[in-house]
C-alpha cells in the first residue's frame, strides 16, 4: 500500500488587524484629559487623577441635559463623553455647594473643602478645553455658584429669596 505524500496546503494568512485611530485617539485624549486634572489637582498618581475624573464627570453628567449635555459629550475625548453621556440627568440640578457635597460622598477619604478642590480641578480642566460658548450655555442650565468651580468668576448675583421679609 502506497501512502501518498500529504500535499503542502496554501494557508492565507490572517488579515492584519488595522489599527482603529479613534480607538488609540481616544485613549489619547482621555490619558490627555486626566494628565491635565493631575497636573491641576497636583494628584499624586495618574489612578486618582482618573477616578477624580470619572467621578466629577459622572456627576456632571446628570446635571446637563438637551443639545448642551449633546454637545458636551462630543466636545470630551470618547471615554470622557461616555462617562456623561451614561448619567440619567436629575429632575433638578443641585445647587453647587451640593453637589461637591455629593462629589465628597463617593470619594474615599474627601471632606467638602478636598471635593471642592477635585471638583474645581476637573471643570477647571473642562473649562480650559472646551469652546466659550459652550462652557457658557453648560453655566446657564446649572444653578448659581458653578461658575466658580469652572474657574470663572461668577457676577450674576445670587437669585432674590423668595421668603417673606418681616
Amino acid at each position: 500500500m502506497t501512502v501518498a505524500a500529504p500535499q503542502h496546503r496554501s494557508t492565507i494568512p490572517a488579515p492584519t488587524p488595522r489599527p482603529d485611530t479613534r480607538d488609540s485617539a481616544g485613549e489619547a485624549g482621555w490619558l490627555e484629559l486626566t494628565r491635565a486634572v493631575r497636573e491641576a489637582g497636583q494628584y499624586a498618581t495618574a489612578a486618582e487623577a482618573e477616578a477624580v475624573t470619572r467621578t466629577v464627570l459622572s456627576f456632571l453628567g446628570t446635571h446637563v441635559t438637551g443639545d448642551e449635555r449633546v454637545a458636551l459629550a462630543q466636545s470630551l475625548p470618547p471615554e470622557a463623553g461616555r462617562v456623561v453621556a451614561s448619567q440619567i440627568p436629575v429632575v433638578h440640578p443641585l445647587p453647587a455647594r451640593e453637589f461637591v457635597e455629593l462629589v465628597a460622598s463617593r470619594i474615599e477619604g474627601s471632606t467638602p473643602a478636598t471635593a471642592r478642590w477635585d471638583v474645581s480641578s476637573v471643570l477647571g480642566v473642562l473649562a480650559d478645553q472646551l469652546d466659550e460658548p459652550l462652557t457658557t450655555r453648560v453655566l446657564a442650565q446649572l444653578p448659581h455658584g458653578y461658575a466658580i468651580l469652572f474657574g470663572r468668576a461668577d457676577l450674576a448675583p445670587p437669585m432674590p429669596s423668595t421668603a417673606p421679609t418681616a
